[in-house]
């Protein structure tokens, strides 16, 4: 195997990664307004709000890593992504810089007016990179305007086409169903039940709409591979409902984690051997040859890779192994206390 091919595979790989980990961080912070609500709404939004603490940051850094991998691997596909999709690119890392702040600095002011301020950032900074990233993606896999030169010649507009935003409609679906499936794991009492309940409600309006995204995408660009491990997607996804319905929650966690990282692999499986296709001249299209480094550098890179990947996802395993038990309400503090450091207050570590 050529080793183009491999670092096609192992981005691929931090991409799914990226979304099935991150996803139910976004899906927790969209359903602040949904599930927090009522006379305990604060707690309730504090046990959320424990369940990713311990883990949310730490997602990210798969979102960089990917990023990284890309710039090195494959700098052409770098330069004409991030050049081309700058200002999608850009209102996401804002999105995500003041869900981060929202998540520091809510519980630094023992005020309603304070915390409901920074509950809009964690809701907008995880619904608005959920949208976007199908809108990116979408476009990634079906093509863009791209000259002989490799630079994007479209708009921001022209990223916006329906087929786009159903991929944002369907990821935003996708990552709530997730999030909703993490919650009903991850807590106890009135909050668990909420979110199962909302968890099929959501994955079923969810199901419908990635089926119709996924056939688009795949009768156009997609090989019989793609087609199987799509349909394998949407069986998941089913499942996890199917499961989420009986009360068995691992389960279901495990069936939308399953899901999102099929429909993600389906979708690198159709882009392959191209990383960014030219709707103007497919001849302009950007491939896995001519958009990748030298030998020598990916090489390099692949002993890197073996070394330090197996350490990363030893220490993630580990991390979610810790902070593995369920939280609710009367693992809360009654009262915040202005000042207090974030971790004190938004997470909590479950005693045995």
């Amino acid at each position: 195997m050529e080793l183009t091919t491999i670092w096609f595979i192992l981005i691929a790989v931090l991409w799914i990664g990226y979304f099935v980990l991150e996803g139910f961080d976004f899906g927790v912070g969209a359903l602040f307004p949904v599930l927090g609500r009522g006379k305990d709404g604060e707690t309730r939004k504090r046990v959320m709000l424990s369940t990713i603490g311990p883990v949310w940051d730490g997602n990210e850094v798969w979102l960089l890593t990917a990023g990284g991998a890309t710039f090195a691997a494959f700098p052409h596909w770098y330069a004409t992504l991030f050049s081309g999709f700058y200002l999608p690119l850009f209102i996401i890392l804002v999105a995500l810089i003041v869900r981060a702040l929202g998540f520091d600095y809510r519980g630094k002011v023992d005020s309603d007016v304070w915390r409901k301020r920074w509950d809009w950032c964690i809701f907008l900074g995880s619904v608005v990179p959920a949208v976007l990233w199908g809108v990116a993606f979408t476009n990634i896999v079906r093509g863009v305007p791209i000259d002989a030169d490799m630079e994007y010649t479209g708009g921001f507009f022209t990223l916006l086409n329906p087929v786009a935003l159903l991929g944002g409609l369907v990821t935003l679906g996708l990552f709530v169903t997730h999030g909703a499936m993490f919650l009903a794991l991850k807590t106890d009492g009135q909050i668990r039940h909420d979110a199962r309940a909302l968890a099929v409600r959501v994955g079923v309006v969810s199901a419908v709409l990635a089926v119709i995204w996924l056939v688009i995408i795949h009768w156009s660009t997609g090989t019989a591979v793609s087609w199987v491990v799509a349909a394998l997607a949407a069986v998941a996804l089913l499942a996890a409902l199917a499961k989420a319905r009986q009360g068995s929650e691992g389960w279901a966690f495990t069936g939308t984690f399953v899901a999102i990282a099929l429909a993600v692999a389906s979708l690198f499986i159709a882009l392959f051997p191209d990383v960014m296709p030219s709707s103007t001249d497919p001849a302009f299209s950007l491939t896995t040859t001519n958009a990748a480094s030298t030998d020598y550098t990916l090489t390099i890179m692949t002993w890197v890779a073996v070394l330090f990947v197996p350490i990363v996802l030893l220490y993630t395993s580990f991390t979610y192994w810790t902070f593995r038990k369920r939280v609710s309400g009367h693992h809360i503090p009654a009262v915040d206390t202005p000042g207090d450091d974030h971790e004190d207050e938004q997470v909590v570590t479950p005693q045995p």
